[in-house]
């Protein structure tokens, strides 16, 4: 498989490492500081997918681009969702192809899917409190973290009584509190934390690499061709 690859920060890199020991080839790199290439410069004759891991500024050009040249695309920016539904909109237009993920490791999502779970079972014995703690590397621009925003949508979705989130402590019962850390060069870690008067019950997820991501939008990446739509990791995992 050919694979155009947009951004080429740590990211990008792990990604062409990775996809080099899968059998694939890189296609090109578009990227500020490696390459003077354009997604212009690609088409599906010389593209079979484009994996984008760059700026939450720039995703959505990245994304329009990769759609408008017929390119499927697969988006790791975060930071970028209050443009979601345009991306989706000129998906249908175009009868293009999208997978985004807020984070792309196999452990976080399953993470993701044991958070529904959790907090509907929490919510039906009652008495606990509930927040969100997630800890980056300091060079991390989005804040709170892609993954903390879908842990917070997965418990509001299950945890009736929390109706919106808050990047700081809650100043209400109806608030669930993100708490957001950057710390050295931590990958990342993410804790969903009840508390009540008697105990505490925790749901944990730590990175130890960046490869656990790569693999992921790999997958999502080999997965994607053929397909016309919006797509993402519930669908890829059949969760």
């Amino acid at each position: 498989m050919k694979i155009l690859l947009i951004g080429y920060g740590k990211m990008g890199q792990t990604i062409a490492a990775l996809a080099a020991q899968r059998g694939h080839e890189i296609a090109g790199i578009v990227d500020l500081h490696a390459s003077q290439l354009n997604i212009s410069d690609f088409t599906p004759a010389t593209a079979d997918v484009a994996i984008e891991f760059t700026h939450p500024d720039s995703a959505l050009a990245n994304i329009t681009a990769c759609l408008r040249q017929g390119l499927p695309v697969v988006c790791g920016s975060t930071g970028w969702l209050h443009h979601f539904d345009e991306a989706k909109s000129l998906t249908a237009e175009l009868g293009g192809s999208l997978f985004y993920a807020s984070n792309y490791s196999v452990g976080v999502n399953l993470f993701f899917h044991f958070n529904e779970y959790m907090a509907a079972k929490m919510h039906q014995f009652g008495g606990y409190d509930v927040a969100v703690r997630e800890i980056h590397h300091t060079h991390k621009i989005d804040q709170p973290s892609g993954t903390a925003l879908t842990a917070a949508e997965g418990i509001l979705a299950h945890f009736p009584g929390k109706t919106t989130w808050r990047n700081a402590p809650a100043e209400s019962p109806a608030e669930l509190a993100i708490i957001s850390e950057r710390s050295g060069e931590v990958v990342g870690t993410h804790i969903v934390t009840y508390t009540s008067g008697v105990d505490t019950l925790e749901l944990k997820h730590e990175a130890h690499s960046r490869e656990g991501f790569a693999q992921g939008a790999l997958l999502a990446a080999e997965w994607l061709p053929g397909r016309t739509g919006v797509f993402g990791m519930k669908e890829l995992l059949d969760l």
